[in-house]
């Protein structure tokens, strides 16, 4: 059975791209002193959060856009084997589009 998450307020579910096994040069890196990725694909949206008036502010992101997220923005979580990330959308630098 697979487990779906489903965020809320204006948090996002992000799967973060793979981490980097080899540098530039050749280097082949421990898992130890891999940097944690800053890039991901988000996969899930919560509905936006609500303002004072209590009015929902949508989310600027959808499911399936790239997005650069903050260093050590986050809460990092295991489900069904796969490395997960929950963030708040203020946490979320940009969306990366073209190549």
């Amino acid at each position: 059975m697979a487990t779906t998450l489903k965020p809320l307020a204006d948090r996002v579910v992000v799967k973060p791209a793979p981490k980097e096994e080899v540098t530039k040069s050749g280097i082949v890196l421990p898992d130890t002193a891999k940097e944690r990725p800053q890039e991901g694909t988000i996969i899930a949206v919560g509905p936006g959060r609500l303002d004072d008036d209590g009015k929902r502010i949508l989310m600027d992101v959808k499911e399936g856009d790239r997005v650069l997220f903050a260093k050590y923005a986050g809460t990092e979580m295991k489900i069904d084997d796969e490395d997960l990330l929950i963030l708040s959308e203020k946490d979320i630098l940009a969306i990366v589009t073209g190549k």
